[in-house]
């Protein structure tokens, strides 16, 4: 499975020079993707890597899944399963298909592993305890023993484009987990705008490379209309129907998390 970012992407091209054609690449878009990654993300794979992808739009029946949901641990946990069933469905469909490649990093396992107990675990991550229990398919992480750093030293000496390399961390329940509540449609689009919004600025006022994640989280909650200060906060609040309030973040981590939830 591979969901564009670097850390699936290395774990792919290097499959893809070990087994060549025996390894399907898909893509499965859970309608809780960034601003225009869908079409992103098939165009890159088609002009840099020239690995065939499989396209499986799934998006209705993510959000249908999450419908009501506001428990974070629940949404990873659902977008964890419904990931590994989408994959189970579509390896039946292609035959004899025994394994699921996945890139899970390092960071991502010790995360999800509690050592004294539920309390003492951060968060889970879908990839590791947010998989369901009983699957049809063995799952191979050649990268788990690795960090960040060193799948971009990869990236680099596989002559990855820039953009791939530098791309930043998005987790694989997406947009659920920077909505505070329930996962609706509207929220999703609302907080598709607003992030593009950041990156734009991120990149325009040349940080992107030097900022290790920069992202929007919605807080769809009632507030008294504010003008903000500041580019993005102006351009948020000017373009962005329903934001009428932005907030910046200045915890540090740890003890915080990069993620909200």
């Amino acid at each position: 499975g591979v969901s564009g970012g670097i850390d699936s992407l290395v774990a792919a091209v290097l499959t893809h020079k070990a087994i060549g054609n025996q390894l399907y690449c898909i893509f499965i878009n859970n309608g809780l993707l960034r601003k225009g990654e869908a079409e992103e993300v098939q165009k890159r794979f088609k002009e840099n890597f020239k690995i065939d992808l499989i396209y499986v739009d799934a998006s209705e029946r993510f959000l249908k899944k999450l419908k009501g949901v506001s428990d974070p641990e629940v949404k990873r946990k659902i977008v964890g399963e419904e990931f590994i069933r989408v994959f189970e469905e579509k390896a039946k469909d292609i035959g004899k298909v025994e394994y699921l490649l996945q890139g899970t990093l390092y960071p991502d396992v010790i995360e999800s592993i509690s050592l004294e107990g539920p309390s003492s675990m951060i968060k889970s991550h879908h990839n590791v305890g947010g998989l369901p229990e009983e699957m049809k398919l063995k799952v191979l992480e050649p990268l788990k023993y690795l960090f960040k750093d060193e799948v971009r030293k990869v990236a680099k000496k596989l002559k990855f484009p820039e953009e791939v390399i530098w791309r930043q961390p998005f987790p694989g329940p997406g947009l659920s987990i920077r909505i505070i509540g329930p996962v609706e449609k509207e929220r999703l689009d609302i907080l598709r705008e607003a992030d593009e919004i950041i990156k734009q600025e991120i990149k325009k006022n040349g940080l992107y490379k030097k900022v290790w994640q920069s992202f929007g989280i919605l807080l769809p909650i009632k507030t008294v209309g504010v003008m903000g200060v500041g580019e993005i906060s102006n351009r948020i609040i000017n373009e962005v129907k329903s934001i009428n309030r932005v907030v910046y973040d200045i915890s540090s981590k740890p003890p915080a998390t990069i993620e909200w939830e």
